[in-house]
Order: C-alpha cells, then structure tokens, then sequence
C-alpha cells in the first residue's frame, strides 16, 4: 500500500487553481515576483529570481556547433537555478557531472545550454539537437526525465526515452551520456538498462506533478537558448 502525501497533493491543488486564475492574466517577464506561497515539504518555493550558484553559470544566447564531436546537453527552464535536485534527491549538479562523464570517457565533448520554450523534455531535445555539432543531444527536465534525441528525428521520436525519474541512479545518468555519445559517433549502442518500477510511478505521482507545475512557470515563449558554464571545482 503506497502512502499519499497529502501536503504533496494539497499543493498541487493550489498551484492548479493558482494556474486557472491567472490564465487571463497579461504576462510581465521584466517583473521579478516573489511568491509568498510556502512550498511543500521538499520542494523550493517557486520564485521567478534564479538562484545564484557557484557552479551554473548562463553566458549569454547559446551557439550552435560546429564540430561532430560534441555532445549537446539541455537542461530544461527550472534546472538548477529554481529546483536543485531531481525528485529522488539527485543533487541537478550529480546528474550534469554524471552524464558529461560518460560523454567524455567516449572521447568526446558535453555543451550545456538551457532551453525556455518548452517544459517537455522531447520538445526540449528536438531543440538541443539542433545546436549540437553531432546532431545528438540528450534533454533532462528538473525532475529528471530524460531523453536522448537525434537531428533531424521528430520530437515525439527520440534514440531513448528514460519516463521514470525514480529508477535513475548516478550510473545510469553516466550511461546515458556514453550512449549518447556512441550515437554521435555513428554507433548503435545497446539501450540504457532502466528498472521498469510501477510502484515507483504511483509512490512518486504528486511530486512529478507539483515539479512540472513549477517547470513550466519558467517556461518563456520564443526565448532562445542560453549557453551555460560549470564549475565543478
């Protein structure tokens, strides 16, 4: 029997009707709000100022590349900056360091850019894939979806699709970026193994839900890419 969590649910029920309320609204991106809603248990507040971190830094609009032997990762609108961590408590710089190493023990280079038109992570790799010299490109939401998208393949297609957040480990990130990088490189690589957890999918429901609300508030239309530094030092 897997317990609810109320707070979870109640929250989601708010942000919902919060959603429904301002629908009509006419939006202000110039305008830094702050919300006063307190978050549910686990989960940052929603706030339109991003969080200054020593280790994410944006760089201005992103480049497309121009070598094949690149790797873009995309990270979606909430990534780092307004939720830190994906929904089993993988710290958004574990997963960033995780996947650019099995990238890199390819031989090949990992880009970071993050994308704002979209909170869905197939739209959001069928974006990245076009700044990639490769063309392949892998897109993580906040929560920790992931996706291996290649050029030129519909958005609703992908290379591998990783739904359940709460099966992916640290090794199954680096995984990922290895066979990304094998697709860059013109391989056909033998899928991610992921465990298929239905209990897993039920027990992590209503924070799925709240972490998708929260993403998609960044979400800002027709906004291009913007390059982005780490520093894992």
């Amino acid at each position: 029997m897997v317990e609810v969590n109320e707070s979870l649910l109640r929250e989601i029920v708010k942000q919902v009707i919060a959603e429904t309320k301002q629908a009509d609204r006419k939006v202000d991106f110039r305008k830094e709000a702050q919300s006063t809603e307190q978050p549910a248990v686990g989960m940052p507040a929603a706030t339109d100022a991003p969080l200054v971190l020593d280790w994410f830094k944006r760089v201005g609009v992103a480049k497309k590349g121009t070598t094949t032997d690149e790797v873009v990762i995309a990270v979606l609108p909430g990534f780092a900056e307004h939720m830190t961590e994906n929904m089993t408590g993988i710290s958004h710089k574990e997963i960033l360091r995780q996947t650019i190493a099995g990238i890199e023990e390819e031989g090949l280079k990992a880009r970071v850019i993050k994308v704002y038109r979209t909170a869905d992570v197939s739209f959001a790799g069928a974006e990245a894939d076009g700044y990639s010299g490769s063309g392949v490109a892998i897109a993580i939401q906040s929560k920790g979806t992931t996706i291996i998208h290649q050029k030129d393949l519909e958005p609703l297609s992908n290379l591998e699709l990783f739904p359940q957040a709460p099966v992916l480990t640290p090794d199954t990130y680096r995984t990922i970026g290895r066979n990304a990088a094998r697709y860059a490189k013109g391989e056909s690589p033998t899928p991610v193994p992921t465990v298929n957890d239905q209990m897993a999918r039920v027990q992590y429901q209503a924070k799925s839900a709240l972490m998708h609300i929260k993403e998609t508030k960044y979400v800002v239309i027709g906004k291009a890419p913007e390059e982005v530094e780490l520093n894992f030092n």
